[in-house]
């Protein structure tokens, strides 16, 4: 948690860029699922990610072993994007392009990704209820990720993930956090 959506510009701007093309072509979600699998085998394999980055590696070596790796299993948008980004020197950032076109697509799709933490674990009947009446508050989807933490005396802390929520989101935030804390069974 904490830092994996701080985005850079960057990051952002490739992820925005792939993501029209995604849209051109109705290929969002397929894509944003190899996004994920690319950064799975990246976060996995230490050994790949150096060579994503090492610059004693040439452009067209580096290139050349994307199309070895990825050629067959990964479609012609995503080798093409791949190659853009090897071309810019930028296959370091892909775990945050991968990220950062999540939260596009989670935008795009009307989502918002909301953590819940509580006293206690909420049963399913409870969480799906937060989860509803934080989507109506904010007329969007929310995804709710329940984090238990006995700390907290009772009720319910809300962390919206979205960087780009505004003041006015946060207040029916509190104000909706307020009513739920009424709501809850004792």
């Amino acid at each position: 948690m904490g830092n994996e959506n701080h985005h850079s510009p960057l990051a952002i701007a490739y992820a925005q860029a792939l993501l029209e093309l995604a849209n051109e072509s109705k290929t969002t979600e397929a894509v944003g699922q190899e996004l994920d699998a690319l950064r799975e085998v990246i976060q996995k394999n230490p050994s790949f990610a150096q060579v994503l980055s090492d610059p004693a590696i040439s452009t067209e070596e580096r290139g050349q072993l994307l199309h070895r790796v990825f050629d067959g299993r990964a479609s012609a948008l995503m080798l093409n994007f791949l190659g853009l980004v090897n071309e810019k020197g930028r296959l370091n950032i892909l775990p945050s392009i991968a990220g950062a076109f999540d939260e596009l697509l989670d935008q795009q799709q009307g989502k918002i990704e909301i953590d819940a933490t509580v006293a206690e674990k909420l049963s399913d009947e409870q969480l799906e209820a937060v989860r509803q009446r934080i989507s109506e508050a904010l007329k969007r989807n929310a995804v709710v990720h329940q984090y238990v933490d006995p700390q907290i005396i009772g009720g319910l802390v809300l962390r919206v993930r979205d960087q780009l929520i505004d003041g006015s989101v946060r207040a029916q935030l509190a104000a909706m956090r307020q009513q739920l804390l009424a709501a809850r069974p004792t």
